[in-house]
């Protein structure tokens, strides 16, 4: 029986011929991924290893990016243990306020992540790299020690989904509305520890930033990791942001799949989910009005460049209704900058909204936007747990950028039609 590209770049990494499904393994690793929260602890644990040293320093990344700018004097002390280890042990990738951006946003564009990886992250979202054809999984602050010390990890090689994707999204429809239709199909442990492998013609009409998106909410659903075939588009991607070599795999012809799911993306709709978990989606336009009190435009799920392009259109010569609170947050310096440069900013200013440095902020209750009791958001970010975002009776109504900015223009759970657009 063949392998899934998953498999065959654990096979790699583990240095076999083969690997199947349930096998223990022990890989090598590309790259190890911690943040301000996470860092600290697997700094402790290192502590208590009395090394001297890290496995390699070019192959561990450091982004403080959760609570950075600091918002308190708990989260600058975090911040300055991990900036003490990075220079400790000299970390090549160690990326300081000025330079830093969201985690996982930030390591493709600076070109550290490649197809064929193996790539562990103290944070659930580093199966974001699967949008390049790379191996990548969240990892415990203790599983990220030892990664940082051997350069090795123990996996349990996942089964897989397939996902056939075929046909072309709808204008303003995008990959936030793919992966919430498909976790509302399947739902938040429909791929429990299985990898979602998405394949068909179709891929080739998703831009990368909708791929990220995808990938990125893998874990949503259960899933170990997401993982995207490296095509044309993806090889431009990875030749323009990095100087490595990069490892194209593919899935066996024979290859060996739970279940394949297919799914045409002409049929998709602007989609989003209701509280409290990311499985509880609903079709714009298919419910009562929705009145909302804050929007949120960011995150590692959609605050690249094309997100904040879709979302000045709609906001363009119009304006927030008012009372509604409105953050838009790009992902990194350079996305910033290139929204700058675009007048994107300026869009985003006249029509009301705030626009914040690069951070996680608001996503996971940090700062930068905090929902009070009774409090209702829509929100681009990954999670709407109970208490996510604030108070525990605050709601979050996971959506695309599209859907997040029609929202904030007419107070209320909308779509562009809505608007004309």
């Amino acid at each position: 029986m063949g392998m899934t590209m998953t498999q065959k770049i654990l096979a790699a990494h583990a240095g076999l011929p083969e690997v199947k499904a349930g096998q223990l393994i022990e890989a090598d690793l590309d790259l190890v991924l911690g943040n301000d929260i996470t860092s600290p602890v697997a700094i402790h644990e290192m502590d208590k290893m009395k090394l001297k040293s890290v496995f390699n320093k070019d192959k561990i990344a450091l982004v403080p990016d959760h609570f950075v700018p600091n918002k308190d004097i708990k989260s600058a002390e975090h911040c300055k243990c991990v900036r003490e280890f990075a220079a400790r042990h000299e970390i090549t990738n160690y990326f300081e306020v000025g330079e830093m951006g969201i985690e996982h946003a930030l390591l493709p564009e600076s070109g550290l992540t490649v197809a064929g990886d193996v790539i562990i992250g103290a944070d659930s979202h580093t199966c974001t790299y699967g949008a390049l054809g790379a191996f990548s999984t969240g990892v415990g602050s203790t599983d990220m020690a030892a990664g940082m010390a051997t350069g090795k990890a123990w996996f349990k090689v996942p089964s897989a989904i397939k996902f056939n994707l075929t046909g072309q999204l709808k204008p303003w429809v995008s990959g936030k509305d793919v992966i919430l239709h498909i976790i509302g199909m399947i739902g938040v442990d429909g791929a429990l520890y299985r990898s979602m492998e998405f394949s068909g013609e179709g891929v080739s009409s998703l831009t990368m930033d909708d791929r990220f998106t995808i990938a990125n909410m893998a874990i949503e659903a259960g899933g170990k990791n997401g993982i995207f075939p490296v095509d044309d588009l993806a090889r431009a991607y990875m030749k323009e942001h990095s100087k490595r070599d990069f490892v194209e795999y593919s899935a066996d012809p024979d290859a060996e799949y739970d279940e394949v799911i297919d799914i045409d993306l002409s049929s998709l709709e602007s989609t989003v989910s209701f509280p409290h978990l990311p499985e509880n989606t609903h079709v714009v336009g298919t419910f009562d009005d929705i009145a909302i009190d804050q929007v949120v435009i960011g995150s590692c799920t959609n605050g690249r460049i094309d997100d904040l392009r879709c979302a000045a259109k709609i906001l363009e010569g119009r304006h927030v209704k008012k009372g509604i609170r409105v953050i838009i947050i790009p992902a990194t310096q350079k996305i910033y900058m290139q929204a700058i440069k675009e007048g994107l900013i300026e869009t985003f200013i006249k029509a009301g909204a705030v626009v914040s440095t690069p951070t996680c902020g608001p996503c996971l209750g940090g700062y930068m936007g905090i929902l009070a009791s009774g409090e209702k958001c829509v929100s681009t970010t990954n999670r709407n747990f109970v208490g996510r975002m604030g108070a525990i009776d605050s709601e979050i109504y996971l959506a695309s950028p599209a859907v997040a900015a029609s929202s904030a223009i007419t107070g209320k759970i909308s779509k562009p039609s809505d608007l004309g657009l």
